[in-house]
C-alpha cells in the first residue's frame, strides 16, 4: 500500500503534493474542454453545418457524463479510486482523438459521448480522492490549488479556441488533451498508492439504461420540438412521454434494487437533497452562460472568436478565485451562509445579463460574468464539502458521484431547455445569420438563466443551517480512507 502519509502539510512540496499535482492535471482536461469549445462552436458550424443543432455538442457530453457518475462512485467504492480515475482518462483521451478526426457534425456529437464518459469518471473520482487523503480544513487549502486549474483554464482555453478558430484548426481544440492526459496518467499511476476498503456491490445496469432512456427522450424533445418537428406533434409525444415513463420505471427500480444507481436513502436525509438539487442548478446556470454567450457576442457583434471566447472566460475566472477563498469564509461562518451569499451574488449577475441582452457589448458580458462566477463558486464549493463531509468513506463516492451527477444533469437539461427557447426564437425570426434574431434568442436565453438562478437560491434554503462535519469527518479530523506517495 505504501508508506503512510504526511498530514502535517498541504501543498505541491508536501508528501502528497505528487498525488495532487495529478488530481490538478486530471481537473485540468475538464476545465479546459468546459472553456475552449463554446469559443469555437459558431466555426465548427461553418465547417460542417447545423447550427441548430450545435446544442447536442454540450448535451451529449453532459448527459453521457451525468448518468456514468453514479456507476463510476458505485466502482469506486468496489475496487478503489486509481482504476476509475484511469479509466476516465483513458476514455477522455480516446473521445478526444475521435472527435478531432470527426467528419460530420453528427459524428462529433456521437464522439462527444464519449468524452463524456471519460468526464464522468475524471471529475468526480478527483474530488472523491481529495475527501479521502485530506480532512475538510485541508480541503479548504486544497480547494484553491485545484481551482487553479479552472483559472489557468478561463485563459488558456477561451485562447486556445479563438486562435484555433481564427486560423481555420479547430480540431486542435480536441487535440491539445492528448498531452494532459497522458501526464495526468502518467502522474497517478506512478504516485497514487490507495488504501482501499474494498466493499462488494452490484452495479444497477437496469437503472442506468432507464435514466440514459428517460434523460435523452427529455432532452430529445425539448432541442428538436418546433424544430425537426412541432411541440404538439406525434415525435413530441413519443419523446416527451416515453422520457417521462422511463424516469418514472426508472424511479420504481430504484426503490427495489440492493444498489440502486441513485441511492434514495441518501436523498432522504435534508442535506444531501439540498445540495443535490442546489448542484443541480449551478449546473443550469453554468452552462447557460458559457455555451451561449459566445455565439450570441460573434452573431450580434460580428467579434471574433477570441474576443468573445475571453468574456465568457471572465466568469470561470471569478469562479476558482470565489472557490479558492471560499474555504476560509465557509470554515468562519458555515457552508449553507457561504453558498447563500454566492447563490445571492449569482441571482443579481444573471438578471443584469438578462437586462442588457437586448444591448449586447463584450464588456458588460465580461463584467457581468465575472460576477456571476464569483457567486457559483462560492456556491459550489460549500456544497460540495458541506455532502461529502456529512459522510464516510464507504458512501463519500455515492455522495460525491451524485453531486457532480446533479450538475451534469443540470447542465444537459438546461442545455436542451434554454437551446429550445433559442432554436424558437430564431425559427420565428429571420435565421440564424441575423444578428437582430440572435440578439432576441439570446435575451431568452438569459431571462432562462435568470429564473433558474432565483429557483436555486430558493432551494438553498432548505439547506441545514450552521452544518460543520457531522457524521463521518469532522473539522479537524483525519479522513476515513488514505493514500501514500512515493
Amino acid at each position: 500500500m505504501g508508506s503512510s502519509v504526511d498530514r502535517s502539510a498541504v501543498g505541491l512540496r508536501s508528501e502528497r503534493g505528487p498525488i495532487l499535482g495529478g488530481l490538478m492535471l486530471s481537473t485540468g482536461l475538464i476545465a479546459i474542454d468546459a472553456t475552449i469549445l463554446a469559443t469555437a462552436v459558431p466555426s465548427i458550424v461553418r465547417d460542417l453545418g447545423g447550427y441548430q443543432q450545435f446544442p447536442w455538442l454540450f448535451s451529449v457530453y453532459l448527459l453521457a457524463q451525468a448518468v456514468s457518475v453514479p456507476i463510476y462512485a458505485k466502482s469506486a467504492d468496489m475496487i478503489g479510486r486509481k482504476p476509475i480515475i484511469l479509466i476516465g482518462i483513458g476514455l477522455f483521451l480516446l473521445g478526444s482523438v475521435l472527435c478531432g478526426f470527426a467528419p460530420g457534425m453528427l459524428w462529433l456529437i456521437l464522439f462527444r459521448i464519449v468524452q463524456g464518459l471519460g468526464a464522468g469518471a475524471v471529475g468526480p473520482m478527483a474530488m472523491t480522492i481529495v475527501g479521502d487523503i485530506y480532512t475538510v480544513a485541508e480541503r479548504a487549502k486544497v480547494q484553491g490549488y485545484l481551482s487553479s486549474m479552472w483559472a489557468i483554464a478561463s485563459v488558456v482555453g477561451p485562447a486556445l479556441g479563438g486562435i484555433f478558430s481564427q486560423l481555420g484548426i479547430w480540431r486542435g481544440i480536441f487535440f491539445v488533451n492528448v498531452p494532459l492526459c497522458a501526464l495526468a496518467g502518467w502522474m497517478l499511476i506512478r504516485n497514487y498508492h490507495e488504501d482501499k476498503h474494498e466493499q462488494r456491490h452490484r452495479i444497477d445496469f437496469g437503472g442506468a439504461a432507464l435514466l440514459t432512456l428517460g434523460l435523452t427522450g427529455i432532452i430529445l424533445g425539448l432541442l428538436e420540438g418546433d424544430s425537426a418537428w412541432a411541440w404538439i406533434s406525434v415525435p413530441s409525444a413519443i419523446c416527451f412521454g416515453g422520457g417521462a415513463l422511463a424516469l418514472v420505471a426508472f424511479a420504481a427500480v430504484e426503490r427495489r434494487a440492493s444498489e440502486p444507481i441513485i441511492d434514495f436513502s441518501l436523498i432522504g436525509r435534508r442535506l444531501i437533497l439540498s445540495t443535490t438539487v442546489v448542484s443541480f442548478g449551478i449546473g443550469a446556470l453554468l452552462i447557460g452562460v458559457t455555451s451561449f454567450a459566445p455565439a450570441y457576442l460573434e452573431g450580434s457583434l460580428g467579434i471574433p472568436p477570441l474576443l468573445s471566447g475571453l468574456a465568457v472566460a471572465a466568469l470561470t475566472l471569478g469562479w476558482p478565485l470565489a472557490s479558492a477563498n471560499s474555504g476560509t469564509l465557509y470554515l468562519r461562518i458555515g457552508f449553507r451562509r457561504t453558498a447563500t451569499i454566492g447563490m445571492s451574488t449569482a441571482v443579481v449577475a444573471s438578471i443584469l445579463l438578462a437586462v442588457t441582452g437586448p444591448w449586447p457589448n463584450a464588456f458588460t458580458v465580461a463584467g457581468i460574468a465575472f460576477v456571476l462566477g464569483l457567486g457559483l463558486g462560492w456556491s459550489s464549493a460549500p456544497v460540495l464539502i458541506a455532502a461529502q463531509a456529512s459522510v464516510g468513506w464507504g458512501e463519500r463516492g455515492a455522495v460525491t458521484g451524485m453531486n457532480t451527477f446533479a450538475r451534469s444533469a443540470g447542465s444537459a437539461v438546461g442545455v436542451a431547455i434554454l437551446g429550445a427557447i433559442s432554436n424558437a426564437v430564431i425559427a420565428r425570426g429571420a435565421g440564424p445569420d441575423d444578428p437582430a434574431t440572435i440578439v432576441s434568442a439570446s435575451t431568452g436565453v438569459f431571462i432562462g438563466v435568470a429564473i433558474t438562478a432565483a429557483v436555486t437560491l430558493g432551494a438553498l434554503m432548505f439547506m441545514p443551517r450552521d452544518y460543520a462535519g457531522a457524521g463521518g469527518a469532522s473539522t479537524d479530523g483525519a479522513p476515513a480512507g488514505g493514500a501514500s506517495a512515493s
